[in-house]
């Protein structure tokens, strides 16, 4: 076979055989096909598309380019994966609820990526945590404690890794069919027996239109499911900051005080139990949602998921005391200074993307794939749709480095939050996919 030719088919709006696929595919992992040829397939699949025989293909391609994971654990073997928010911090409080509930969560995870936060970023906050461990200690911990979140391993679906890096400066990014291999191959590598997808929309999620989160929601589920993996997506509101906090510590705190049970955010709490629910039903630990809250319940309220946070923390590096003290041993901010509101109303809506870009230019996130970030900096009491607010009221705490910064950042704070004069509140899970 030639790579050309196979470009041509594609260019031509042919359907490629199996046999194509896994040879490019191989040529990719070996690096006998060049990032050229990779970038003129993905602007095909972007501009043609795939049917679904193709996606299966090119996932399972993908999958096996490098090791697939294999468990011998007592209990069914699961993970979530959203396709990214602002605040979104839930796969940290997702895990350990879980593994409390009785389930396995090899939980593999990324760094920020545009306007969005990473979960690998919030980790990397924790003094000591190590989001890259060795593969005999990332699967002793899932075996002993029921969770670990970490990164990818070097030869974890390594032809996702070359793909994606061509993709991200060719213009391919938003292909649903190969943003579908792409996160199939990773997770279906962590060797899962179900999955649940939160695949966001709105103002800050990449998918933005409700129509382009339900058709790459519903690629996700048949794929997975084609292949093995039982999975169910939630398609999830991103209109406005998910959670009371954005920025990498501070999301780490309120995780840490949402698994003691304090000062929980209603939206947030919504999400993770939604998605908790339904890996829990999905993967036969509960017989109903009815039963499955139940249990998520009792896992909080008991403390055994902190619990399991806590101990997920010390195996990976972390501090034996880090969910008392949290803060001794994440950074914090020279500055916390509030921004008040400029007038009486209704929160209305929020420029949720641009909030995200915020935080990059409090240096929290990332404009070139080397760039060091400043784990302390971010937003904290951020305020939420629908809330009544004055001019005593504060939209959100900035927490910066410096006085020209916090400057910065608060007078565009104004300009990416509505005031309006009647409350404006719309469901957080607006539709279950299976």
């Amino acid at each position: 076979m030639l790579p050309q030719e196979i470009i041509r088919h594609k260019r031509n709006k042919q359907i490629l055989t199996k046999e194509e696929i896994d040879f490019f595919i191989k040529g990719v992992t070996n690096e006998e096909i060049s990032d050229a040829q990779i970038g003129a397939l993905t602007m095909a699949v972007f501009l043609n598309g795939l049917n679904d025989e193709e996606k299966v293909a090119l996932t399972l391609a993908m999958r096996d380019s490098g090791d697939v994971l294999k468990w011998h654990l007592s209990g069914p073997v699961v993970d979530k994966h959203s396709t990214g928010g602002v605040g979104d911090k839930v796969s940290l409080v997702l895990a350990p609820i879980l593994a409390a509930c009785g389930a396995y969560v090899p939980m593999i995870s990324g760094r920020g990526l545009g306007h969005t936060g990473g979960t690998l970023d919030k980790l990397d906050s924790v003094q000591g945590y190590q989001t890259a461990p060795s593969n005999d200690l990332f699967q002793k911990t899932v075996q002993e404690v029921g969770c670990a979140i970490i990164g990818q391993t070097g030869n974890l679906a390594p032809a996702d890794k070359r793909i994606y890096a061509v993709r991200d400066v060719c213009a391919t990014v938003e292909s649903i069919p190969l943003i579908t291999a792409s996160i199939l191959s990773k997770k279906l590598a962590s060797g899962l027996d179900n999955l649940v997808m939160d695949v966001k929309f709105g103002k800050g999620a990449f998918m933005e239109s409700i129509d382009n989160a339900r058709s790459l929601a519903r690629s996700i589920v048949d794929v997975a499911n084609e292949v093995g993996t039982k999975t169910t997506a939630l398609l999830t509101d991103m209109n406005s900051v998910l959670g009371s906090t954005v920025g990498n510590a501070l999301e780490v705190f309120e995780s840490v005080r949402y698994l003691k049970g304090e000062n929980v955010n209603k939206h947030f709490d919504e999400v993770t139990k939604a998605l908790c629910a339904e890996i829990l039903v999905s993967a036969k630990l509960a017989i109903d949602e009815k039963e499955a809250y139940k249990k998520i319940e009792k896992a909080l309220s008991s403390g055994f998921a902190l619990e399991k946070f806590a101990k997920m923390v010390k195996m990976l590096g972390g501090a034996t005391d880090f969910v008392d003290k949290p803060f001794d041993y994440m950074p914090k901010a020279s500055i916390i200074r509030p921004v008040f509101a400029t007038s009486e109303g209704y929160i209305h809506a929020m420029s949720t993307r641009d909030i995200g870009l915020l935080l990059i230019e409090l240096k929290g996130g990332r404009t070139h794939p080397l760039h060091t970030i400043d784990y302390a900096t971010g937003f904290s009491s951020f305020c939420q749709i629908g809330d009544k607010v004055d001019v005593k009221t504060p939209l959100c705490y900035v927490h910066a480095q410096n006085e020209s910064d916090y400057q910065k950042v608060s007078a565009k704070i104004h300009r990416f939050i509505t005031i309006g004069e009647k409350p404006n509140q719309s469901p957080m899970i607006l539709e279950k996919i299976k």
